[in-house]
């Protein structure tokens, strides 16, 4: 049996599509994926040029893997990913052991690419922006648990200048309505319960209204309307999304939040930073009011909404009172946790052309004072569950415990607990892929511990 090694970089985007490549070659090409390169037949590396160097990583990894190819011709290699999408053939060209390159919106042909590599014996090049293709060329959902990542558009459109998703991805494309329902109804019928809306601006989907065949008109579906009808799916019972931008958080959405309780309380809404002037420099399209505004907004239509964020520190020009504005934010807001990067210049960007004369080490120092601060502000929050009785869907055996279950509050907490693997193994295994009642008990590093709670 043929097998197929995949590393992925990156975001839950990336982390979708490497599932989606398994599916596809595993389909065309009848692989099975292994976690060990020396055993594979492909190699792929799904990557992200969003951290500092990217470029670099991969080729270092490449060259791990270079030997194989020597020893294995047959062995087939490829770079996909936004690395490739920025690279293209200059992949090949430092690489020529590399057979296939491939961007984000193409993977789906990986099996044509793959045997025009073998047939030809030249390397194939594929970074193209075809819009819909992509999904219309998925095979069919399969998933293994009670959670599942539903991709429902891909690119961005709001050119952020320290941003190169735009380029490496393409602009902002939806996928159809009646697509999206039918593959969620699809897990459903698998026994999942809860599904994860993807996409860079997963907020900004939009579909046309169909009106007839000559309907002229620009009526939409927004992505409001997109949270209603999952919610109308019987068997899908909580509902995520990310990651979101504060620009297409509409009244809607808001909304949304104070009428769908299957949508969960828990929100990812990258601010990147808290000093106006810093956002004006970064192209975001709002001011830190018009943010906490927003936070308040949802807040009064979901009052235990607890929010995430993306954090960029040392952009080009920050100050120490842009920093600390950054960190008067943070406390207004109460934010629950972070990813939190310092800049690095991404090639082909606006922000790559100013001048960065902010010392690494203050950089460093601003990063941990913030990751210290957001840390010790979900703390809190976590202590604040303790003694109150939680819906926790049950994922499987702790990773730390197999003997123990674990499972996710509703605002994304992992939760470990004991079943009844002594006295009732099979209830126990049962309830893996439902929701059951915890206890919580103690706050953990990061996780809680809780007690189970039987019916009576």
């Amino acid at each position: 049996m043929k097998k197929l090694y995949i590393r992925t970089f990156g975001c839950q985007m990336n982390e979708y599509d490497s599932d989606k490549m398994v599916d596809i070659l595993g389909a065309n090409e009848e692989l099975v994926k292994t976690d060990t390169p020396e055993d594979a037949d492909v190699i792929l590396f799904n990557t992200c040029s969003v951290r500092e160097k990217a470029q670099e990583k991969v080729f270092h990894d490449l060259g791990r893997v270079k030997h194989l190819k020597q020893a294995n011709p047959d062995l087939i290699i490829g770079v996909g990913g936004c690395v490739a999408s920025q690279e293209g053939a200059a992949i090949v060209s430092r690489a020529p052991y590399v057979d296939v390159v491939f961007g984000p919106q193409t993977l789906h042909r990986l099996p044509a690419l793959i045997d025009k590599r073998r047939t030809s014996g030249r390397s194939q090049v594929d970074i193209s922006f075809p819009e819909i293709e992509k999904f219309d060329n998925m095979p069919p959902a399969r998933v293994e648990g009670a959670t599942a990542f539903v991709s429902i558009m891909e690119g961005c459109s709001k050119y952020c200048s320290f941003c190169v998703v735009p380029y490496t991805r393409g602009e902002e494309v939806s996928r159809p309505l009646d697509d999206i329902l039918t593959e969620i109804a699809g897990l459903a019928a698998q026994n999942v319960r809860e599904v994860t809306l993807l996409g860079q601006n997963v907020n900004a989907w939009r579909a046309p209204i169909a009106r007839g065949e000559h309907a002229a008109g620009t009526e939409i579906y927004d992505f409001a309307f997109l949270l209603e009808c999952v919610h109308d799916i019987p068997d899908i019972e909580r509902i995520r999304y990310t990651t979101s931008h504060p620009r297409e958080m509409s009244a809607r959405i808001v909304e949304a939040y104070a009428k769908l309780p299957k949508l969960v309380s828990n929100l990812h809404l990258p601010v990147q930073a808290g000093s106006d002037r810093v956002l004006a420099a970064m192209k975001r399209g709002y001011t830190t009011l018009e943010y906490k505004a927003l936070i308040r907004k949802l807040r009064v239509a979901r009052p235990d909404l607890t929010v995430s964020s993306d954090f960029i520190v040392g952009f080009p020009g920050e100050t120490e009172a842009d920093f600390e504005a950054t960190m008067k934010l943070i406390e207004d807001v109460g934010f629950d946790n972070s990813y939190s990067f310092i800049y690095s210049a991404r090639p082909g960007t606006p922000a790559a052309d100013l001048v960065d004369d902010t010392p690494q080490a203050l950089k460093l120092e601003r990063l941990a004072r913030l990751q210290k601060r957001i840390d010790e502000q979900a703390t809190v929050i976590s202590e604040s569950m303790v003694g109150s009785q939680q819906r926790v869907l049950v994922e499987g055996p702790s990773k730390k415990n197999p003997e123990e279950l674990a499972g996710r509050t509703d605002n994304n907490r992992v939760v470990n607990f004991v079943g009844d693997l002594h006295t009732n193994p099979q209830r126990t295994s049962r309830l893996i892929g439902s929701f059951v009642n915890v206890k919580i008990t103690a706050v953990m590093s990061h996780s809680l511990r809780g007690e189970l709670v039987l019916a009576d």
